[in-house]
């Protein structure tokens, strides 16, 4: 099924390590492009990012922009 191009985008920040969590949550890092403390990576607002978000939700935090 293909996803929508809806333009939305959110920011994310790795806040806490993956070191010690079960590894499918550090792979759902990587995928997110994360992987280092404070690594930010603006992403589509898809739902498959949303769920990817929500499963490491402990590790990262949402950027609001300034805008």
């Amino acid at each position: 099924m293909a996803e929508k191009k809806t333009g939305k985008t959110i920011t994310v920040r790795q806040l806490k390590s993956a070191n010690r969590k079960p590894e499918i949550q550090a792979a759902t890092l990587r995928g997110l492009g994360l992987g280092k403390i404070r690594r930010e990576r603006t992403l589509e607002d898809t739902p498959s990012v949303r769920g990817m978000i929500n499963a490491v939700k402990h590790l990262i935090e949402i950027v609001e922009d300034k805008k």
